[in-house]
């Protein structure tokens, strides 16, 4: 597929982080849920082949289900949101803690030198600040890229790579299913479903005029995953979107009422009046490929392209 020349311009008023380049300065934090010490090794292994990681003694902290508490966890990333001599943040893992310190981060500080944050997951309230000022990359957590019993390890690790090396290359993703047909172009938005509600309910989601939203998550039962789309469309959020995009929803399994994730998703998406597809290779599952969000994407027919 041949990307349009108009999906080039980026998003007004959203910077795009220079590329990284091998040797970069790149930060570790964990803001959310304590690391697992041996999947977290093996993802740092990976990364310090390529780039000068920095972090600090206290990332495996642990208070409970939060990696320490919200000061350590504000400080650590304040320190690295401030450090201009870091060009990427790499977030350890998901799991829950980031809506708890999102407002207390230094944003203007972070918007006068903005820089790659890289995560998926809980890292979605993250990304939906950030993204006001500049593109973020949803792709795995450090934790992600240790994973060396996923089969899809290379892959991912590859368009990680592309994501951020060479993030004016464009991309593409086919043969994903088509739920409601169309073609829409945007600035690529979202992340975890259930983030984005959390967002939406403490009143700090605003969603780009055009976008093309992502959603994927977890663990949710079908009836939960119609909850949120549902209050997410009675809240008008959808209202701005120009197309939906639905990752993996990795077990979020019918129950005895037989009713399944994509039965909710086509039954809920069937009002909104926009093209959405399913089953893009993002997500809680083995296939969770990077992507930009702030990219300007085009979804049409079965497919997904963008283009920082």
């Amino acid at each position: 597929m041949t990307v349009p020349k108009a999906q080039s311009a980026r998003l007004a008023n959203v910077h795009v982080p220079p590329a990284l380049r091998p040797g970069d300065r790149v930060a570790v934090v964990a803001p959310s849920s304590p690391l697992p010490r041996e999947a977290s090794l093996a993802g740092l292994a990976w990364l310090a082949q390529r780039y000068a990681l920095v972090m600090h003694g206290d990332v495996f902290a642990r208070d409970g289900f939060l990696a320490g508490d919200d000061d350590r966890r504000v400080a650590e990333l304040s320190r690295a949101m401030r450090d201009s001599s870091v060009r990427a943040i790499v977030i350890g893992r998901g799991g829950y803690g980031a809506t708890r310190i999102v407002g207390r981060l230094p944003w203007d500080d972070y918007a006068r030198d903005p820089k790659w944050i890289i995560g998926f997951s809980d890292v979605t309230a993250l990304h939906v600040r950030a993204c006001r000022v500049a593109a973020c990359v949803h792709g795995p957590n450090v934790t992600g890229l240790g994973a060396s019993s996923n089969p899809r390890l290379a892959q991912n690790r590859g368009a990680w790579l592309a994501a951020l090396e060479r993030p004016h290359a464009p991309q593409v993703w086919r043969g994903l299913r088509t739920v409601r047909s169309g073609r829409a172009s945007g600035p690529l938005f979202g992340g975890n479903l259930a983030l984005v509600c959390a967002m939406a309910a403490a009143g700090a989601l605003t969603v780009p005029e055009g976008a093309v939203v992502l959603l994927e998550d977890v663990t949710e039962k079908p009836y939960r995953v119609d909850r949120m789309l549902t209050s997410l469309i009675a809240g008008g959020y959808f209202e701005r979107a120009s197309a939906v995009v639905f990752g993996s929803f990795v077990e979020c399994d019918a129950q005895a009422d037989r009713v399944t994730v994509d039965d909710v998703i086509a039954e809920r998406s069937s009002s909104l009046g926009i093209p959405v597809l399913a089953g893009a290779p993002f997500g809680h599952g083995p296939h969770n490929e990077a992507f930009t969000l702030g990219a300007m994407g085009t979804v049409d027919d079965g497919t997904l392209s963008w283009v920082a």
